[in-house]
């Protein structure tokens, strides 16, 4: 587990006498401090959260789930949890969102364990094949069950997918959306259209670094301090049954004003392709 720098008596600097009743109050943060956990499902899903695991988001915790064992041994996550032993024997779904979904649904139980805790739960995975497809919106289920906030993060696959993918892909997202409290939306075509010249493999990559930031910004709003401070109550105001969204992306050069790169990061996230959905 990636830990959030909490605040203890320990943290603070040494000539700051800290009271007693201030030391009762940092234990109770210490208590009340939101779980929040990334689930990647099926092979995509768990590509991308390998990716964060890598980039690390501060106190977050990374599960793992797939129906392939093969690929589950080789990710990066904090806990995995091999989806439907019963129903695939651990060989895959196959590209078939029913039997992902059957799959998810023998290991209910294993599924709301690991996030009977969660404060706020994200579920990740590129939708059109079989397991992440089929089983995002079982997962999204149980950990709305257990009280969560609950935020998908999914791509579209690619036109050149073919059209049984994406057919497979946007019934699938129906699915999740009604499960999930916001469902970000990420169409892998956009991406093309922002470096279309790409190689197929590198523009997966990028589709994996756009969900791994979306996830990680949002996350670190209430992990990590900033100019403008937000909680999780103020997060779940603003996501709790909030539909799908849509995410942009900006920066600035290190050559432009320093006072004007934050204006221009923003100018260029809110010109962002992938917004135009």
């Amino acid at each position: 587990m990636k830990e959030m720098n909490g605040m203890s008596v320990n943290d603070l600097p040494q000539d700051i006498i800290v009271s007693k009743e201030d030391e009762e109050l940092l234990k109770f943060i210490e208590t009340t401090r939101p779980k929040i956990y990334v689930v990647g499902t099926g092979g995509s899903g768990c590509n991308t959260l390998t990716r964060m695991y890598q980039i690390g988001i501060e106190g977050v915790s990374f599960i793992g789930m797939n129906t392939d064992v093969r690929h589950l041994v080789k990710i990066k996550a904090d806990k995995k949890i091999l989806l439907g032993k019963k129903v695939t024997k651990g060989m895959g779904a196959g590209s078939c969102p029913k039997v992902g979904e059957e799959a998810a649904k023998e290991s209910e139980g294993e599924i709301a364990n690991a996030l009977s805790e969660g404060t706020l739960v994200f579920v990740t995975c590129g939708l059109g094949g079989g397991t992440g497809t089929g089983s995002a919106a079982v997962i999204a289920r149980k950990a709305k069950d257990n009280g969560a906030l609950v935020v998908s993060v999914v791509t579209l696959p690619f036109t050149s997918e073919g059209r049984h993918r994406m057919d497979n892909a946007l019934e699938g997202l129906e699915r999740l959306r009604k499960n999930s409290d916001t469902t970000i939306v990420i169409p892998n075509d956009k991406l093309l259209s922002i470096a279309p010249d790409l190689p197929l493999n590198t523009a997966f990559k990028i589709s994996d670094e756009v969900l791994a930031g979306s996830v990680k910004g949002i996350a670190e709003l209430i992990t990590k301090a900033g100019l403008v401070n937000l909680d999780m109550a103020d997060l779940r105001t603003i996501l709790s049954n909030a539909g799908c969204a849509v995410v942009g992306i900006g920066e600035a050069s290190v050559e432009a004003k320093p006072e004007s790169r934050a204006m221009i990061a923003v100018e260029t996230a809110l010109n962002s392709p992938l917004l135009d959905v």
